[in-house]
């Protein structure tokens, strides 16, 4: 627990972060990657080139400075960024190095105005947060070992299958090396790969989500092939370009928070722009087998049908689900207001996934349109952070 004396200092702080915030982050990394560059094996490059990591970090400590007197508000964010980790593989160890170098960070960047007071408070403060992360992460390192065929860090999968879904989204179905069972997990998770790309002096991990629903024996990941200048898309074009059925993958155990919730009753509506479609597949093989009769709408909203994955699939689905309603939406024919007013249920449970403007659209025009926040689920593809921008 916090004194009170803490938290003052702590909320006396906010003005400054949110000033200063984004650069304080970008000091951070900067220090904290040439004194353990080692650690750029575990954090996303294009994350840090682009500015993201930096934005996102900045925004969970200045959340994190405004609730530090009711920190359980904050609990869900936690969380989320705890599955990233576990699926990334951050351990104990690894943050008293990032307290350390925060703590850098902060005084570089406010220098005097960084009193010893200041910085033994973030140091108290960051203490209790970065236990609470150790805490939620211990507990998942655990229920991921103890599952049957569950494990920890990295496994090795085979390439099974190399499937093309659409002009960039391809699928690779990934069994493990050892022939175990795969453990069960959640429609809507994601799972890690980590892989070591020809002329990159560091590995690299990206997150996809688990596009099928869940198997003994196989995952399926759909991965959309970005533009080959777009430097978070390497690991990506090297999927695409190199990897081969027989090919060999580091995989992480399927980990993240945007899954299927709420009353079994209750009407769904997925909304998916381009690649998100994929942990939504999950979910409606799912439903298909176990809830057929669930009122869904599926909206899916693709730059052109031969950008579009999974619509076959989806339209087969209609035939032994009777309450699906399915809709493809192409430029020129956008998911708008009009849209979201005639097909989403007012008390429905509504999912959404895609790119960071899209879903900012869709969040806050429903929002605007009466739905809670208990509604509305979501998943950014990038930083845990980012999805304050949505609130």
């Amino acid at each position: 627990m916090l004194s009170q004396k803490t938290i003052n200092i702590i909320k006396s702080t906010v003005p400054a972060l949110e000033e200063h915030g984004t650069h304080i982050t970008t000091v951070f990394y900067e220090e904290l990657f040439k004194a353990h560059p080692e650690l750029l094996n575990i954090f996303n490059h294009a994350n840090q080139a682009q500015g993201k990591q930096q934005t996102a970090l900045a925004n969970a400590v200045y959340a994190a400075a405004v609730h530090i007197d009711k920190l359980e508000k904050i609990l869900p964010t936690v969380v989320q960024i705890a599955h990233k980790h576990v699926s990334l593989g951050v351990k104990p160890e690894h943050y008293p190095i990032v307290g350390e170098y925060l703590l850098k960070a902060i005084k570089m960047v406010l220098g005097d105005n960084a009193t010893p007071e200041i910085l033994h408070a973030w140091g108290e403060a960051y203490g209790v947060i970065a236990d609470a992360f150790i805490g939620v992460e211990a507990t998942m390192y655990e229920e991921n070992e103890k599952k049957e065929g569950g494990w920890t860090n990295f496994k090795d999968f085979v390439v099974e299958k190399v499937v093309p879904e659409s002009n960039v989204i391809t699928s690779f179905y990934l069994k493990p090396a050892d022939a175990a069972h795969l453990p069960s997990f959640k429609p809507g998770q994601y799972i890690s790969v980590r892989v070591s790309i020809p002329g990159e002096k560091y590995m690299m991990i990206r997150q996809y989500s688990l596009s099928k629903t869940p198997s003994l024996d196989m995952f399926r990941i759909s991965v959309k092939k970005e533009n080959d200048n777009n430097p978070d898309g390497k690991v990506s074009v090297y999927l695409h370009n190199q990897v081969k059925e027989g090919d060999t993958l580091e995989v992480s155990a399927p980990a993240g928070d945007f899954t299927l919730s709420g009353k079994s009753d209750k009407a769904i509506t997925f909304i998916a722009g381009g690649v998100g479609i994929t942990p939504m597949m999950s979910m409606m093989e799912t439903l298909a087998a176990e809830e057929p009769t669930r009122e869904i709408v599926f909206l899916q909203a693709a730059r052109t049908p031969a950008y579009a994955a999974f619509t076959e699939q989806i339209q087969s689905l209609q035939e032994k689900m009777p309450n699906l309603t399915y809709k493809t939406y192409y430029e020129g024919n956008r998911i708008d207001e009009t849209v979201l007013k005639d097909m989403v249920h007012p008390d429905s449970d509504v999912y959404v996934c895609g790119p960071a403007g899209f879903m900012e659209f869709v969040i806050s025009t429903l929002y605007c349109a009466g739905f809670s926040k208990e509604q509305i689920h979501f998943e950014f593809f990038g930083p845990a952070a980012d999805l304050e921008k949505a609130e």
